[in-house]
């Protein structure tokens, strides 16, 4: 989580300042009834769709393809980052009951999974690229799935590696979990820590999805005998959705960085409006691993084939109209030559 802080009626040391004491009270009350309804609602749908994407990849698809172990991947990170929620849902409606070891433990699972969804999110980016810019040229599917696993690998380690502050210095302070820092070096760790969070969080993967999502569109714009306006249509929703979640928060937490960089003292009120702001565009960028699914799996004929076969494994569906389906999408779809696996789904 991020370091805004706000209780109930004791003071509390504001966000934007290592000086400034303020009481908000109108805060603390807003995130008692706000945060714990919308953790509710991110997390109920959050779990529903990544869990239906993991074991559609565990039971049908049975991880075959590169596509599909970044997927996986991503699926995992989400719902590992969306069971933290309940804790923070807790901990805002009432305050941190669980002890020091579960608030490092819980601090630092978010963290971990959060940075992993989003490199993650560059990998598939870069995953698509090479599956249909560069096509000709990529391994063959068992190396790339290799290639895919190993990359995910590095990406775990990597972000346990960029969540140790939170792991050791997370603990209960007052009433909240938060990051304690050391008093002589504080404002330096979370100024990195800060910059990191941009960075890893929103910088790297944007920039990945533009410049790969660009190449692709350029591509597909120039394939024949190909229905690639969906595709298209994809790739601007998965940048409009990344950019509407993601920069609103990351703007505000660069607001806070710059100001702990000043050592500026900020009003009370100010410090009162980026509380909100931080709260709000923080709880909006969580939504994003509700639409991962959609944007990434849901939309792919392949993993439309394999939801039918749960649903016929299942009973709501019969075999004969398991059938037909599958047959009307053979004679519909017709994928851009080389590149099948990326291009079957529709969604890249």
């Amino acid at each position: 989580m991020t370091d805004y802080e706000y209780y109930d009626n004791n003071s509390t040391l504001s966000f934007t300042s290592f000086v400034s004491v303020c009481e908000k009270v109108e805060v603390g009350h807003f995130s008692q009834v706000f945060l714990p309804c919308f953790y509710s609602v991110i997390f109920v749908t959050g779990l529903l769709g990544n869990a239906l994407v993991i074991v559609t990849y565990v039971f049908y698809e049975k991880l075959k393809t590169a596509t599909g172990i970044y997927t996986f991947n991503l699926a995992i990170a989400d719902l590992l980052f969306l069971c933290t929620l309940p804790f923070w849902a807790v901990d805002a409606y009432n305050e941190w009951i669980f002890g020091t070891f579960m608030c490092k433990v819980v601090n630092g699972a978010y963290t971990v999974n959060f940075y992993s969804c989003m490199l993650i999110l560059t990998c598939v980016s870069v995953n698509r690229y090479n599956a249909i810019v560069q096509a000709t040229k990529t391994l063959n599917s068992k190396n790339k799935r290799f290639h895919s696993k190993f990359v995910c690998v590095g990406v775990w380690v990597f972000a346990i590696i960029l969540a140790l502050p939170e792991f050791i210095l997370s603990k209960p302070d007052k009433t909240t979990c938060t990051m304690v820092y050391p008093p002589n070096s504080g404002s330096i760790i979370r100024v990195a820590v800060s910059v990191t969070q941009m960075v890893v969080g929103f910088l790297i993967p944007f920039v990945a999805m533009i410049i790969c999502y660009s190449i692709i569109a350029k591509t597909l714009l120039q394939a024949k005998g190909f229905q690639k306006h969906k595709s298209l249509k994809i790739i601007v929703a998965v940048v409009v959705v990344f950019v509407i979640c993601e920069l609103p928060f990351n703007i505000v937490l660069l607001m806070q960085t710059l100001q702990i960089i000043s050592e500026e003292a900020s009003s009370c009120e100010y410090s009162a409006k980026v509380d909100y702001a931080a709260i709000v565009t923080e709880s909006i960028a969580y939504v994003h691993c509700c639409l991962n699914p959609i944007l990434y799996v849901f939309l792919g004929v392949k993993f439309k084939n394999s939801f039918l076969k749960i649903l016929k494994d299942t009973g709501c569906i019969s075999q004969k109209q398991l059938s037909v389906y599958l047959k009307t999408e053979c004679e519909t779809s017709q994928p851009v030559s080389g590149a099948s696996e990326m291009t079957s789904m529709y969604p890249l």
